[in-house]
């Protein structure tokens, strides 16, 4: 009676055990099955060679659990079972009922997942493997690829942080959870979750550029009247976008407002940059922005990182260029011409009206090197007369003198 009550037991006990892991019981007696049969060979040293093993079967009383294992030969069974054997196969049933456990857990978890690919979870770092990170999420372990982290963030055991579920893969391990910090989903996700309007579809989100862990640009557009889509999602004194900045680690967002006119959109997307020319071209996807020299730098961005994002958010091919005025030059000639003016029309007045000492100084500073200049003048002229008379002097004298030689002759 004892024994039937030891092995009643071990039937309940492998039926609840199946039930609570939803595991079939027929595919943990078959697994078991085999387990015997991998034991047996392996410890009593019987060498099988392949395609062989179906000349030995074992059984297993799924009510009492006792075990039997037979010999098939020239269609006759023979019971081989060894003594002492039972203990062997209760340890091999144990090991299988906990790896089936484990793998109907993890089929468990995977097909949970599956129906979660797409959305946030948040979690904790437990431990490295390799490049790679293990991540607690509630009931799963899952990986993070190195090509999913960010470069910019320093990850720590026992960190917590909020990921992106991208999917399913396998892996030698096998099928494998796949978690990320890199895609621009997460971006869009903590958007979803801080903004009711995003949430209940009345803005919604056209496009988003990221580079991950420095600067990220977010597109939106509203699709009830009266909503403010910009507004919306970034909060009274910011306090929605900066709940998004915080879970990425200070990571700048730019929220624009999408406009199906590309001029339009591709302006809004080189922000903050503003007041230059949109010249494009729909059917090559290009456009050549020509941006004063003040808004330049600020259009191009770090290392060109703001036309490159706007370029990743609309989908255009932009060229930044500085923008020629026309007319500058003349604009300049005119202005250093009424600042001429002006200087003219001061010393005018200071030449006019020398009632106080400022006054004073300025003309004599205006006055002095006009009075050089003429009294330069009334010397040249000066020198010039004494030499003209000179030069008379001495014909009158050359006269004087030819006339009285020839009145001697005379006489």
């Amino acid at each position: 009676m004892a024994i039937l009550k030891a092995r009643t037991e071990f039937s309940s006990a492998l039926n609840q055990v199946c039930s609570e892991h939803g595991i079939e019981l027929d595919v943990v007696l078959d697994s078991i099955k085999e387990a015997m049969l991998a034991a047996y060979r392996r410890d009593f040293g019987i060498s099988i060679e392949e395609g062989e093993e179906k000349e030995y079967d074992a059984e297993i009383n799924q009510q009492t659990g006792e075990s039997h294992l037979f010999e098939i030969k020239d269609g006759k069974r023979k019971e081989i079972t060894p003594p002492g054997f039972g203990r062997i196969a209760a340890q091999v049933a144990k090991q299988v009922l906990i790896q089936k456990i484990r793998e109907a857990e993890k089929s468990s978890v995977l097909e949970e997942y599956t129906k979660k690919v797409g959305s946030l979870a948040s979690g904790r770092v437990i431990r490295f493997d390799g490049p790679n990170l293990i991540v607690d999420i509630e009931r799963a372990e899952v990986m993070m690829p190195k090509d999913e982290q960010v470069t910019l963030e320093s990850y720590k055991i026992g960190q917590r942080l909020t990921f992106f579920i991208k999917g399913i893969e396998e892996t030698p391990r096998g099928q494998q959870i796949i978690v990320s910090r890199a895609a621009k989903e997460l971006v869009e996700g903590l958007f979803k979750r801080e903004v009711p309007e995003i949430a209940s579809g009345a803005v919604t989100i056209k496009q988003i550029a990221r580079e991950p862990g420095s600067r990220s640009k977010i597109a939106v557009s509203s699709t009830q009247t009266g909503v403010d889509p910009v507004g919306s999602c970034v909060g009274q004194k910011g306090v929605r976008v900066q709940a998004v900045i915080n879970e990425l680690n200070g990571e700048k967002i730019d929220v624009i407002q999408y406009s199906e006119d590309p001029v339009r959109f591709i302006t809004a997307s080189l922000s903050p940059a503003e007041n230059f020319k949109v010249e494009i071209n729909e059917k090559a996807k290009t456009a050549v922005v020509s941006a004063p020299e003040d808004q330049l730098s600020l259009a191009i961005g770090k290392d060109g990182q703001n036309v490159r994002l706007a370029v990743k958010l609309t989908g255009y091919k932009i060229d930044i260029v500085e923008l020629k005025v026309k007319g500058a030059k003349k604009v300049e000639k005119e202005e250093k011409v009424e600042e001429k003016k002006e200087v003219v029309k001061e010393e005018a007045k200071v030449e006019k009206a020398p009632e106080t000492k400022e006054a004073k100084e300025k003309v004599e500073e205006v006055a002095e090197p006009k009075v050089e200049e003429k009294a330069k003048e009334t010397k040249e002229e000066v020198t010039s007369e004494v030499k003209t008379e000179s030069k008379d002097d001495q014909k009158e004298k050359a006269v004087e003198v030819n006339k009285d030689e020839t009145e001697t002759e005379n006489k």
